[in-house]
């Protein structure tokens, strides 16, 4: 078995993360439950501060929120050094009533609604990260109105697509992000910019997908991205103080996956802006980052609680777990594939090999489909490895199922991040119009 961060098996053979053996904690807060290894998360935090020193350049990592958006892993962003990207109203509020400095917030989205916007402007968030031409008119007028001027970068296409996943796709032509630098409007939107008043061009953003296991589409992004810059300044006199290259650097979740040590993908990057800008003799900019997953995903693992299961002889065993789309949705959407084990009896022999079922009343919900384990019984504990990204932001109320409560742990001790929904919060914002109260229904 692989065991991520500081993840081991005790001398109960039960698995235990952050000196924590996760028995205890299901007892303590139930399960499903979310459990993140903080000091994972600050490691994997302080791998990319460093590696940027080490480049000699200006930097921003900026923390990806939509990856796992709670108010202390905003904290943890905000100690470790880090910027904050967010994509809505709620990731900015989350940020914002956790005290991360809003200079230090980049809005994202392609479709900031007027709302949105003004909410950020009032908080004097650091950058938008412009995604459209209806934005740049929006968001300079918006800003106008309040009397402000606001740093930019455009988002543009470069062309580049990164070998993965086509939903998790975003920097090749065809995408519903971004200015597309092949068909010229990215120029066309560098142009609409300098005219308006109340924005500050800093640069660009460039982002070519996700979970990404080599450095070869970042070098091409920068190639492409260095090239533009060089045009932009020489045809509109606009020199970028800032790129920005996006996330997508890649985890392990099973085997096969073959990740980068992130000081890879940093040098790749920061070589190639060295290399491109240096010979175009170009003032070399500052780089801002935004990993999510890489950041959060395998220091992430959600632990269930086995319940019934259904034996079809000749074909397939069936185990059912008290959670599964509502709380990781992935598999069903991109047919993630994910590794665990029995955290109860991790020593143990394996016996049979079953397919994790969730309870939702959906046939498509299937966590794991073919895991080795020991034989699993009612009660027994199913630990499902990096779950830390896109887990807990996606989860659902599919089927009336409460959101899993979140935990994190480090040197022995369990804080509560995220309380388990009640059924109280289930129904909180439900109304029952007077029409549909009147006793005649009752008839």
């Amino acid at each position: 078995m692989y065991l991520h961060g500081t993840s081991k098996i005790n001398a109960n053979g039960h698995l235990e993360i952050g000196g924590c053996d996760v028995a205890d904690l299901a007892s303590q807060f139930g399960t499903p439950l979310y459990i993140v290894d903080e000091t994972l998360v600050r490691q994997r935090a302080n791998e990319y501060v460093e590696a940027f020193k080490a480049s000699g350049l200006k930097f921003q990592v900026a923390y990806a929120s939509k990856a796992f958006s709670v108010m202390a892993m905003c904290a943890i962003a905000e100690q470790e050094g880090l910027s904050l990207d967010v994509v809505s109203d709620g990731e900015l509020y989350t940020a914002l009533q956790a005290g991360f400095p809003a200079e230090r917030i980049h809005f994202h989205g392609n479709n900031k609604t007027p709302e949105e916007i003004d909410m950020a402007l009032d908080a004097g968030i650091g950058c938008f990260v412009v995604d459209n031409f209806l934005e740049l008119q929006l968001l300079n007028a918006l800003a106008g109105d309040k009397g402000k001027k606001v740093n930019i970068l455009l988002r543009i296409t470069p062309g580049v697509e990164a070998h993965t996943h086509d939903y998790i796709s975003t920097g090749q032509q065809d995408s519903k992000f971004g200015f597309d630098l092949g068909n010229g409007a990215a120029k066309q939107a560098i142009e609409q910019a300098l005219a308006l008043p109340n924005l500050i061009v800093l640069g660009v953003h460039s982002h070519i997908g996700s979970q990404i296991f080599e450095v070869e589409g970042f070098r091409m992004a920068v190639d492409k991205v260095a090239e533009f810059a060089v045009s932009v300044r020489s045809e509109l006199g606009l020199t970028f103080k800032v790129i920005n290259l996006g996330g997508g650097f890649g985890i392990r979740y099973v085997e096969g996956d073959t990740p980068l040590p992130i000081g890879e993908y940093v040098a790749a990057i920061t070589g190639a802006i060295i290399s491109n800008f240096t010979k175009a003799d170009f003032p070399l900019p500052e780089i801002w980052v935004e990993p999510g997953r890489s950041m959060v995903g395998d220091a992430g693992t959600t632990l269930y609680t086995v319940g019934t299961s259904k034996n079809i002889p000749g074909v397939r065993k069936y185990i059912a777990v008290d959670g599964g789309m509502t709380d990781n949705p992935r598999p069903a959407l991109y047919q993630s594939k994910y590794e665990a084990i029995l955290a109860n009896r991790a020593n143990e022999p394996v016996e049979e090999t079953v397919s994790v079922a969730g309870k939702c009343c959906e046939s498509g919900d299937m966590l794991i489909w073919d895991l080795d384990l020991p034989k699993a019984e009612n009660g027994d504990l199913l630990a499902v490895f990096c779950t830390g990204a896109y887990n807990y932001a996606m989860a659902s109320n599919y089927n009336r199922i409460r959101r899993p409560a979140v935990v994190f742990v480090k040197d022995g001790q369990a804080d509560l991040a995220v309380k388990r929904e009640s059924l109280e919060n289930i129904v909180c914002n439900d109304v029952i119009p007077a029409r549909l109260q009147k006793s005649s229904l009752a008839k």
